[in-house]
């Protein structure tokens, strides 16, 4: 049973259960308004880092998270899988990115978490905080892509690329003092467990592999 469903039971418990147990402790904090003891402390260490090359660097990277990189490529990844007629893969890609979007705007009203007000931001934001969009957006498609990627010789080439990239989105949120460190690992911990959730629809429960066959 273990040879056969492996991938599958990791994936449920690592990849589903542990990032929503961990989004489901995180909730249960913010929705009761209690403080996160890490929350202020971590914040102030980033902004000790601050200064102008950074400022530039930082900035540069949550753009990269979101509107820059993330989004485009996302639409990029999408169409380029339709074309090719990988249209499994394709449905994949395009309900884990979309449906992360909208579950971040749901999930944003129904916390309506403020935001950090330590200092002021060069980058500030006007909507509520938790969960980061950016963490959720980046961390969706670092998933997407390795999950996509596993069977392929391309897998650790695509977690060495993701992983800093998804780690790098984050810090600078709370480098630009704009999201708790909760709203990051919330953020990151729902997006896991979405993309995992859709890879296992998409995918009959991991009985398929992406790329097994094109279809239509």
């Amino acid at each position: 049973m273990l040879r056969r469903h492996g991938w599958t039971l990791l994936l449920v418990f690592a990849g589903l259960l542990l990032p929503l147990w961990a989004f489901a402790e995180l909730a249960d904090d913010i929705h009761r308004q209690e403080s996160l003891v890490y929350d202020v402390p971590v914040l102030e260490y980033a902004h000790g880092l601050s200064r102008h090359s950074l400022d530039l660097f930082f900035s540069v990277i949550a753009k990269l998270g979101y509107q820059w990189g993330v989004v485009p490529f996302d639409i990029v990844l999408v169409i380029a899988l339709t074309v090719t007629r990988r249209f499994r893969e394709a449905s994949y890609a395009a309900i884990a990115l979309g449906g992360s979007g909208l579950l971040n705007i749901a999930a944003k009203q129904f916390f309506a978490r403020e935001r950090p007000s330590l200092w002021e931001s060069i980058a500030p934001e006007h909507n509520y905080s938790f969960p980061s969009g950016h963490a959720m957006g980046s961390m969706t498609l670092a998933a997407v892509l390795i999950l996509l990627c596993w069977p392929t010789r391309w897998r650790w080439l695509v977690v060495a690329a993701m992983v800093p990239f998804t780690v790098l989105v984050g810090f600078s949120r709370l480098y630009l003092g704009v999201h708790y460190p909760s709203d990051i690992l919330a953020g990151w911990a729902v997006a896991t467990a979405w993309a995992v959730a859709v890879y296992l629809l998409v995918y009959r429960g991991g009985v398929r592999r992406p790329w097994q066959a094109r279809e239509g």
